[in-house]
């Protein structure tokens, strides 16, 4: 089945979600830098990943989107579509924000946003998976109209779907 192209610029009552760019470069580093371990990818390497996110974006009709706060225009994070776990048709959420923009609601904000711009290309389901430690996200995406659908390990796998929405 073919789906209309998810929108790249989404608004919402304190964000703005573009689809991410190379000026987006020093915020994905640090939130490279808060996982377990760091990383070792430079700026300059982190840069040229985002600049073939956007193409890959493009042609697969769904991508990662920078969120900014809409009074500030500050860069905080990202939430958007992948095929991660899941498929082309019913992809996978994936959002993540600095630390200090933690607890705000602002990736659930976010979130209801992405959900709702992948319904409208016409897929009727978006997956996620999150460690089953993990709170926060869970929170997150139950708030966002998520379910869980089954567990597999550490591994809960929830969903959402347009009908009822």
């Amino acid at each position: 089945m073919r789906y209309r192209p998810m929108v790249f610029e989404l608004e919402t009552a304190r964000l703005e979600l573009r689809l991410r760019d190379a000026e987006d470069a020093p915020t994905n580093l640090a939130l490279l830098r808060a996982h377990t371990g760091g990383t070792t990818r430079t700026l300059a390497e982190v840069r040229e990943r985002l600049v073939a996110q956007r193409a890959e974006a493009s042609a697969a009709g769904f991508g990662l989107l920078s969120i900014r706060l809409k009074a500030t225009g500050e860069r905080i994070g990202y939430c958007g579509l992948i095929i991660g776990r899941a498929t082309h048709d019913e992809p996978e959420i994936a959002y993540e924000l600095l630390e200090r923009h933690h607890g705000n609601g602002y990736a659930t904000e976010a979130a209801v946003a992405v959900v709702d711009a992948a319904l409208a290309t016409g897929r009727t389901r978006v997956w996620s998976t999150v460690g089953a430690w993990n709170a926060p996200s869970l929170r997150v995406l139950e708030k966002a109209g998520f379910r869980r659908d089954r567990v597999e390990g550490d591994l809960v796998w929830m969903v959402t779907e347009g009908v009822g929405r």
